[in-house]
């Protein structure tokens, strides 16, 4: 499954034209290339330009519009915590760093943040990981993440420094967000919040307990979520 070879042709299509947005080749209000000239270029059917085009769209990256093209909207707006495109995606590569606190390992487990586990995400333990994600060079989200164990070849050993755990697990894995549910909670920020946010005591901290569906059937992300909201406002769809 790891192998891009395995990898349909139109989200090839779809990875290399959304990482040419998200990096500003293309930037809000340009026109993308003809289907033609994409045909061209990734030697490709129409039809697989058309899959890549419309999925672009779904998610926000395009416009289209019959007889101009498509139109790129650029980033999807939200502040990613809050929102299905993820962090990295919702701020921009260029503004967000992510440094590792403890890389991925296996664990095991029995329950994730107070969401209950299935039988197979019990019996397959959990790669476990914690980041912590700056803005700006501020620090904004302390994140601990739990996956299942299951069909994730070689996924402890990847490098995960300043990358994207979502794009990590669609383009690899072809593991998909789908929705989910949240649980909100205000804190304080406790001895090791306050030494990665460089904060004070009783400094106030957002906290998300989250359970992400994907288009895996009883596959479930887990992440418990820490933010320190100073300066950022957070918003989005989920």
């Amino acid at each position: 499954m790891e192998q891009d070879t395995n990898i349909p042709q139109h989200r090839k299509v779809y990875e290399i034209l959304r990482s040419h947005i998200t990096s500003g080749v293309f930037v809000e209000g340009d026109l993308l290339p003809s289907e033609n000239e994409l045909c061209t270029v990734h030697l490709v059917t129409r039809p697989t330009i058309r899959k890549a085009l419309d999925r672009l769209a779904n998610e926000g990256y395009i416009v289209r519009h019959q007889g101009k093209g498509s139109i790129v909207m650029g980033i999807p707006k939200g502040a990613g915590i809050l929102s299905l495109t993820g962090t990295t995606s919702a701020i921009g590569q260029d503004n967000l760093t992510t440094h590792i606190i403890i890389k991925p390992e296996i664990r095991n487990w029995s329950e994730a943040f107070t969401f209950p586990l299935n039988k197979l995400e019990v019996e397959s333990g959990c790669i476990y990981m914690e980041r912590l994600r700056l803005v700006n060079s501020k620090p904004v989200f302390y994140d601990i993440t739990m996956i299942p164990n299951i069909n994730l070849s070689r996924f402890t050993s990847r490098n995960f420094e300043n990358k994207s755990l979502f794009d990590i697990l669609r383009k690899y894995y072809h593991i998909e967000v789908r929705g989910g549910e949240q649980k909100l909670l205000a804190i304080v920020a406790d001895e090791r919040l306050k030494d990665y946010f460089k904060v004070g005591s009783g400094h106030p901290v957002l906290q998300l307990n989250r359970k992400i569906e994907t288009n895996r059937p009883g596959f479930s992300i887990y992440s418990q979520v820490f933010c320190n909201t100073d300066e950022y406002a957070l918003y989005g769809t989920f």
